[in-house]
């Protein structure tokens, strides 16, 4: 079995085909030079200095050879051969599968400005961006953050801490919009505008200003210019399918996969950021989270042994900012009603989101017993009435006995 990607995804494959019984070769190819390694703390634990880089590495060298995985960095792969079941790795060796699983992930989407190549310009999906913009923060004073989504601001709160000026520059006209409703992203609006942080909603950057090889401020379209001797770029991932699409493979924002991690060629799946996935409304999403790495890798390792293990558990995400958790259960899209739970002046409550009357959400702000039981609800179908989940007196984990 051939694994081209070695983060927690392809890490999963790995062991999950160990853990089903498989004993044949393994063999998983990471393009980045280190072995296989958390990304949630680059930007929150790690990047404010309270997470060592040691504990950052998912499994020890003597686990994996313990194991019989092999792995491989440094090895990016260039091809694949369908007929042949081969691929081409970089150094332009070849190296041939019975089942070959794609863990490719996603790459930083680029700004399209002149000046993105200036000194100081930074984005952060890996490490070694991480322990760049880590070792910046350590003189910087102006930090300026296109993008108001989670790195962003989890970003911005790392840089608050460590006493900098930070500047969010968000084209939307509320935070993280692509993930959350109003009622959220102006709680977070709120919470960084209180911790000092300088939010410019609706911002159209129309200049990247440079000074010696370095950047030095960037321009809005309403004329005004922000200083900034570190600037990070949020705006965004692209899924890898360079591979798939042209292997030939089915790719629609994302390496097309069934719920059992299936692509169009039965000898191929594919798991995590570099995968689109049919959900139960029908449409094709690309959900990025450690969950749904970990729970279609699984599923990816189950089909390529000829068997099916679909993934049709709630999806669940994180982010933490400051002393904030918020934890989100579900996709809230397309909801028309939502109900509070808790107060939001304590810092600590939940939204339910419904559609049609049935739940089909929920966001916990600092409340993780109500995420944790939402999940189990969603999880079985089960929904509460939106008075039951408005009324903290409601035990709502009763329901599921």
């Amino acid at each position: 079995m051939l694994i081209v990607g070695a983060g927690l995804a392809g890490l999963t494959v790995a062991e999950t085909l160990r853990a089903e019984g498989y004993v044949g070769p393994i063999t998983l190819l990471g393009a980045e030079p280190h072995a296989p390694y958390q990304r949630p703390p680059l930007s929150k634990g790690f990047l404010l200095g309270d997470t060592p880089e040691a504990q950052l590495n998912m499994r020890p060298a003597e686990m994996l050879a313990k194991k019989e995985i092999v792995l491989k960095v440094g090895a990016g792969v260039t091809a694949i051969d369908r007929a042949a079941k081969q691929v081409k790795l970089a150094d332009g060796s070849t190296l041939s599968y019975d089942g070959l699983a794609l863990c490719t992930g996603a790459r930083l989407r680029p700004l399209p400005l002149p000046g993105a190549d200036l000194a100081g310009v930074v984005g952060l999906r890996s490490l070694d961006d991480s322990k760049a913009i880590k070792a910046a923060l350590e003189t910087a004073q102006n930090v300026v953050i296109i993008g108001g989504g989670f790195i962003g601001l989890e970003v911005a709160a790392v840089a608050r801490k460590k006493g900098k000026q930070v500047t969010v520059l968000e084209a939307a006209e509320r935070l993280m919009a692509r993930v959350v409703p109003p009622a959220i992203s102006s709680f977070y609006l709120d919470l960084h505008t209180g911790h000092g942080v300088d939010l410019v909603l609706n911002a159209t950057i129309t200049e990247l200003i440079g000074k010696d090889g370095r950047i030095a401020a960037v321009k809005t379209g309403d004329g005004r210019e922000f200083a900034a001797d570190l600037l990070l770029v949020g705006i965004g991932v692209i899924a890898n399918t360079e591979l798939a699409q042209a292997a030939g493979l089915e790719v629609a924002n994302g390496i097309v996969v069934d719920a059992c991690s299936r692509t169009s060629d039965p000898a191929i799946v594919a798991a995590g950021d570099c995968t689109a996935r049919r959900l139960p409304d029908g449409s094709l999403r690309r959900l990025e989270s450690v969950q749904n790495a970990m729970e279609q890798a699984k599923s990816a390792a189950v089909a390529l042994l000829g068997r099916e293990r679909p993934f049709t558990a709630t999806p669940w995400f994180w982010s933490d900012q400051y002393d904030i958790k918020l934890q989100m259960a579900g996709l809230s899209a397309g909801y028309d009603q939502v109900v509070t739970r808790g107060d939001p002046a304590t810092r600590k409550y939940s939204c339910y989101y419904y559609r049609a009357g049935e739940l089909i959400a929920i966001d916990s702000i600092n409340q993780s017993p109500d995420h944790l039981t939402g999940r189990k609800l969603m999880d079985k179908g089960i929904s509460p009435t939106p008075q039951q989940a408005a009324d903290p007196a409601c035990d709502l984990a009763a329901l599921l006995a």
